[in-house]
């Protein structure tokens, strides 16, 4: 193993990655795993990783990959990695959406994609969805523009807008946009018998309705977090629905599958408050969302969990479509969460009976925060 590997450590949305080329890790894959949890201080029980890059949290505990595309109709390759925190685990099976938004302004400024100075468009293949995302971006001088005047929830001060179109991303971690087949289901555990939607676009997501579980669905991450019971009941409801939408065989095998399915909890639109403490009137939301993703709430929503949620807000029957704001169509779904609301588009259809996600599109900004090489 190399001591030094040449890397950028870069925000994408409301999360951090190293971004290595492909071209500067080993050929065979399986040597993967144990540079991604070196770099990022993993496995650490203190769940700090102060021996790495990674901040203790997921949102900060990422690895991105871009190299030469190997599909048509794409520009570059871009593997996504999740590195857990307390466990020697790196999980491929889902997408980070927020970190999406780097790979397009990464793969020009190394050169990977030319274009001209204006708006740039590079379409990226997420090797772990094998989805196409079209990401849209100001290019000066041959380099992206990091400076703009976009502020997005979540991240202190502006930026340029970097617009992320994911391309059919129905079925992205199952195959299925239902992958039951139906908008909404019941999963029985010991403690009843509680509805939820599974649904699939961009990653594989579970939602239940948060006044089911006892809760508002307005908790903070940190509240929602100490809430032991819940926090159990939650898990458990994962697992389950990870066996219905046939991403693991068993209850058992699913514990060994962090990053998806994520799970949500949905509410209707009401008053709520962000981490900084400001109100998000309820008439400033079409619903209220409260997102976990490898065991651990989110203070902001995961892109990916988001476009999946306005896909599913349009879907008739499903829970995230009963609980939100009718009659905003698909091009303006504002989607409370703990760092603010987030606006996200979805275009779904029906089709042949059944449901077809077209496309989802948000806008997110993307600044690199250093250059150099990750030692080993």
């Amino acid at each position: 193993m190399a001591a030094r590997i040449p890397a950028a450590f870069i925000r994408g949305g409301t999360s951090k990655a190293i971004v290595f080329h492909a071209r500067d890790l080993p050929a065979d894959r399986t040597a993967w795993d144990a540079i991604f949890l070196r770099a990022m201080g993993s496995p650490d029980p203190y769940g700090r990783q102060l021996d790495g890059m990674g901040g203790g949290v997921s949102s900060l505990s990422k690895v991105c990959v871009v190299g030469a595309p190997s599909v048509d109709g794409a520009d570059v390759d871009y593997t996504f990695a999740q590195v857990q925190v307390k466990k020697a685990s790196v999980d491929y099976r889902g997408n980070c959406g927020n970190m999406s938004s780097a790979i397009g302004p990464f793969a020009v400024d190394e050169g990977l994609v030319q274009v001209r100075d204006g708006m740039a468009q590079v379409r990226i293949h997420n090797t772990n969805t094998h989805k196409i995302i079209r990401a849209s971006f100001p290019v000066r001088g041959g380099r992206s523009v990091s400076e703009g005047d976009l502020t997005i929830p979540g991240v202190h001060g502006t930026g340029a807008p970097v617009r992320l179109d994911f391309l059919e991303p129905g079925g992205a971690s199952t195959g299925r946009l239902l992958p039951t087949g139906r908008a909404l289901d019941e999963i029985e555990l010991p403690e009843g018998r509680f509805r939820a939607s599974l649904v699939d676009a961009a990653n594989a997501c579970v939602f239940v309705d948060a006044a089911q579980l006892g809760l508002a669905g307005t908790e903070l991450p940190e509240v929602l977090g100490a809430h032991t019971q819940a926090m159990a009941l939650l898990a458990r409801l994962r697992l389950e629905a990870s066996v219905m939408m046939s991403i693991a065989a068993t209850p058992e095998l699913a514990l060994a599958i962090d990053a998806i399915p994520m799970i949500a909890l949905v509410s209707s639109p009401r008053d709520s408050t962000t981490l900084d403490g400001q109100c998000i009137p309820a008439g400033d939301a079409d619903l209220v969302v409260r997102m976990l993703s490898n065991g651990q709430p989110h203070n902001a929503l995961p892109l990916t969990g988001s476009l999946c949620t306005g896909v599913a807000m349009q879907i008739e029957g499903s829970l995230p479509q009963q609980l939100s704001r009718r009659g905003r169509g698909g091009e303006g779904l504002r989607l409370a969460m703990p760092s603010g609301v987030l606006t996200v588009a979805a275009d779904v259809r029906r089709a042949g009976g059944g449901w077809h996600a077209a496309s989802g599109a948000f806008y997110r900004t993307t600044r690199r925060l250093f250059e150099g090489a990750v030692c080993l």
